[in-house]
């Protein structure tokens, strides 16, 4: 292990969250697992196109890093993205009409499930080609320095993505330009259906990070304080000049790679042990043991988040669809 690896663990006696912060927390995952559930459902009903890569299961990642990034802050994403646009503040109105390909969407339904934009919130772009985002928020870090304009850049990738050239040019260039940029590998185990452990040797992906001197730290990724509390590093050291930081969180989709996956190349068993160590359960528990949220303060949030989603999808199936003539538009 490299100078510039450490772990990251939250330890139960060090931490200290308001009551406020845990409650924004618990909305934020709750909106995302609720987004994901109906655009499963959504998708059933035929009224999606391409494919669904739904994001269950790896909420506290978005939620952690959304959590201390400001307006102005920049993000892209991968094509299970829709987690971190809602953490970033994207309405899941906007987000549902586009997956269904209506006028209302952030890109007017052009971009569907997999390529969402928005530059008003700072969302660069998810990306359906595997790592392609790390370049774009390496470009958006430089021009952010150049400007002086203090704004941190994020990309969230997958396991896979490490094994990209774009991941490793983007990586140096960072390093070596001192770039406020934020790298956060959500290490799912599973490149699409392959084992992650059958492609790479590394035992913990950060050690890719740290190979550039990119101060780098692993947390679980399944818990929401040690995200935000590592995020929350990441980004004051990007805002002070001190450059990039690899995060590796380690976490698990409790769904297959895309809707109708057969999951055959993983064990049941292997995902039921997963399902214990759900983010949303983890913190529900952490928020009673520690007086944050009442039992009835947590049950209340995530009723009123599911009926939230439940209307923003229904307003969405009322969106129009967009006219022929929309296909000569935003075209460059």
């Amino acid at each position: 292990m490299t100078d510039n690896m450490y772990h990251y663990k939250i330890q139960e006696d060090a931490w200290h969250w308001e009551k406020e912060l845990a409650e924004r927390a618990w909305r934020i995952m709750n909106k995302i697992r609720s987004f994901e559930e109906k655009s499963v459902d959504v998708y059933k009903e035929g009224l999606m196109g391409g494919s669904l890569h739904a994001y269950i299961g790896q909420e506290a990642v978005a939620t952690g890093i959304g959590l201390v990034l400001d307006n102005q802050d920049m993000m892209t994403m991968t094509y299970r993205g829709r987690g971190q646009a809602l953490a970033k503040g994207a309405d899941p109105f906007r987000l549902f009409a586009e997956m269904m390909g209506r006028v209302d969407g952030y890109c007017k339904g052009k971009g569907g499930p997999m390529h969402i934009a928005s530059a008003e919130i700072g969302i660069l772009g998810a990306n359906g080609i595997v790592g392609a985002g790390i370049p774009i928020a390496v470009g958006a870090a430089l021009t952010s320095k150049l400007k002086r304009q203090q704004r941190v850049a994020v990309t969230f990738f997958g396991d896979g993505a490490t094994n990209q050239g774009a991941f490793h040019e983007g990586l140096n260039l960072a390093a070596v330009f001192k770039l406020p940029v934020v790298f956060v590998c959500e290490n799912n185990l599973y490149a699409e259906m392959t084992p992650i452990k059958d492609s790479i040797l590394n035992e913990h992906l950060a050690e890719r990070g740290a190979a550039y001197r990119i101060p780098s730290i692993i947390v679980d990724g399944n818990d929401v304080r040690a995200v935000y509390e590592a995020g929350k590093e990441a980004v004051a050291r990007a805002k002070a000049g001190e450059g990039p930081t690899f995060i590796e969180a380690k976490t698990y989709r409790l769904v297959g790679h895309m809707f109708g996956d057969s999951e055959t190349y993983r064990e049941r068993s292997e995902v039921e042990e997963w399902r214990t160590r759900d983010p949303l359960l983890r913190f529900k528990q952490i928020c009673k043991e520690h007086k944050l949220l009442s039992e009835e303060r947590l049950t209340a949030i995530a009723a009123e988040v599911r009926e939230q989603i439940a209307e923003a999808c229904e307003q969405a199936k009322r969106s129009a669809e967009p006219e022929m003539e929309e296909i000569f538009t935003d075209v460059y």
